[in-house]
Order: structure tokens, then C-alpha cells, then sequence
């Protein structure tokens, strides 16, 4: 029987499939050796992510727990007992509980008395643009109060206003600051606005704001102050 001849396409198809057999086998001579080093190389890569990451759980798991060790000698009053673990955590490299570990050593820096190096201890967090902003702003606001005496009126205004503002949850601790600062500049106006802004908040801790109330009125007798207004 004869055999029918092949059409042109097909020839044509068979052609170029020996072609790009060819080719892949070229390849593979050529770059088979770097194709499985880069093979190796993400696999490599992808198991080291994984262990990091196992390993970074591992170490903030760890971090917590002596954290949270720490907090319970200080509430039970051994706060030498406190002190080996809060100053380990303050050389850590995870951000938060090195932040929190400083702010616990500022905490019993200011007990002892020594505010100028609880001051610094504050301004090392307010400082670090690793930690989260309330962290900083927490350790802003403590600053600024442990070293209230010693600064002049117009840096605490200037440290504090960005956080003394309507929607700021710091407002009634950084606006008071700010308003006795201003009273120590003779700026009364200034000073009365912002306890009224104080007084008038409704974000504001009760104690402070009763401050607040007291010194508006005692600034500007006729003012009538209301919550929420």
C-alpha cells in the first residue's frame, strides 16, 4: 500500500517540534547547571524565610513571657527581682519590648530620684522611629513631665503641641503642660484657651479635666464650662 505523503503542514509541525527539542536540549547543556543552582538557591531562600520567621515567633514569644515576668516581680513589689530580665529586654532588638523594657527602667529611675536619667531613659523611646508612634508619644509625654522644672516654657510647648490637639487621646496630659507653660510666658489668653479646650473635651480623664475647670474659671470667672461642648 502506499503511504500517503505528508501535507505541508504537517511536516511543517513535525519540524518545528524537532526544532524546539533541540533548542530545550541546547539549553539544558548550556545553563542546565546554573538552572539548578538558581533551583537550590530559592529553595534555599524560601526554607531560610520560613526559619526566620519560626525563629522571630520563637524570640517575641520569649520576650513576652519574661515581659510579663518582669511586670509581676514589680506588681508583687521584688522589683530587684524586675531588674535582670528589664534590662535584658532593653538591649533586645524586637522594637516594642525593648521600648516597654526602657520605659520600666525610666519608671525606677524616677523612684530612686534620679529624673535626669529617667528623662534621657524616656527620650531614648520618644527617640527610637523603630517603636509605634503611642509608644513614643507615651514616652514624650513622660519626659516632658519628669524634666517640667528644668525646661524652658517654650520647649515644652513646642515638644507637646503636635499631641495636644481635639482628637489627640494626649490631650489632657500634654495640654495641661502646655498651659502652665504658657502661664510661665505671662500668655494668659493662650494659656485659658487651652484649659477650656481641656475642660470642654469629653476624651479627657476626669481628674485633669476638673483641673482644667478649676483654672478657667480661676483665669476667666465668667466663663461657663460644659463637657462635650
Amino acid at each position: 500500500m502506499a503511504v500517503t505523503p505528508k501535507t505541508d503542514e504537517a511536516f511543517l509541525r513535525e519540524v518545528d517540534e524537532e526544532l524546539r527539542r533541540d533548542q530545550i536540549v541546547g539549553v539544558w547543556k548550556n545553563y542546565g547547571r546554573v538552572i539548578i543552582g538558581l533551583i537550590v538557591a530559592a529553595l534555599a531562600i524560601f526554607a531560610g524565610v520560613l526559619g526566620w520567621r519560626a525563629w522571630s515567633h520563637g524570640a517575641a514569644e520569649k520576650q513576652a513571657i519574661e515581659l510579663q515576668q518582669a511586670y509581676d516581680s514589680i506588681a508583687s513589689g521584688n522589683t530587684q527581682a524586675a531588674k535582670a530580665p528589664i534590662d535584658k529586654l532593653a538591649g533586645e532588638s524586637a522594637p516594642g519590648y525593648r521600648a516597654l523594657a526602657k520605659m520600666l527602667q525610666g519608671n525606677d529611675l524616677l523612684a530612686a530620684g534620679k529624673t535626669k536619667e529617667a528623662a534621657a531613659k524616656y527620650g531614648e523611646v520618644a527617640g527610637d522611629s523603630s517603636v509605634g508612634q503611642p509608644i513614643r508619644d507615651l514616652a514624650t509625654i513622660r519626659q516632658t513631665h519628669t524634666e517640667f522644672d528644668a525646661l524652658a516654657p517654650q520647649v515644652v510647648i513646642d515638644r507637646l503641641k503636635p499631641l495636644a490637639t481635639s482628637d489627640s487621646a494626649w490631650l489632657g496630659s500634654a495640654g495641661e503642660m502646655i498651659a502652665m507653660a504658657d502661664l510661665k510666658l505671662n500668655r494668659l489668653a493662650e494659656a485659658r484657651a487651652m484649659f477650656k479646650l481641656i475642660a470642654e473635651s469629653d476624651k479627657v480623664p476626669d481628674s485633669i479635666r476638673q483641673r482644667a475647670v478649676q483654672a478657667t474659671q480661676a483665669l476667666d470667672p465668667g466663663t461657663n464650662v460644659q463637657k462635650g461642648k
